[in-house]
């Protein structure tokens, strides 16, 4: 089972994403940590990723050998994360035949309608919780 955590800027829901699904399922998956940038993945890596890679090509690689693909609303969006994720990563992930779990997440100007205003841990928490039923239900 391969889960890709995709984060930017700093790596700070990544990191917190990583921590909470390696609590809810432990080290009977792999976590594999897609930054953007290099900060990003070492963020993830600290948290308990196995592996980490940077970059655009390493996110459209990785995409599509996911079985599952983790972070904001904003990775299948071209030019958010302050322009950090390019067209073809959003593409790559959005295309992907990985399931994904997408943390609404309104700094990235995608706003979701039917969300509750609640704090990103809460969110983040709660795809932890939806990944570990989706992969119980397999």
């Amino acid at each position: 089972m391969r889960i890709a955590v995709v984060d930017g800027q700093g790596g700070g829901m990544g990191k917190a994403l990583v921590e909470k699904i390696r609590d809810a399922l432990g080290s009977q998956v792999e976590i594999i940590a897609l930054g953007t940038n290099a900060l990003a993945t070492a963020a993830m890596l600290k948290a308990g990723a196995d592996e980490g890679a940077t970059g655009e090509n390493a996110i459209v690689v990785n995409a599509s050998r996911a079985d599952y693909i983790l972070g904001s609303v904003g990775i299948i969006s071209a030019n958010s994360m302050l322009g950090e994720l390019t067209p073809r990563m959003a593409a790559a992930i959005a295309e992907s035949p990985a399931r994904k779990i997408l943390i609404p997440f309104n700094r990235c100007g995608v706003f979701i309608a039917g969300t509750r205003e609640e704090p990103p841990a809460k969110y983040i928490e709660e795809a932890a919780g939806i990944l570990k039923t989706m992969i119980a239900a397999k």
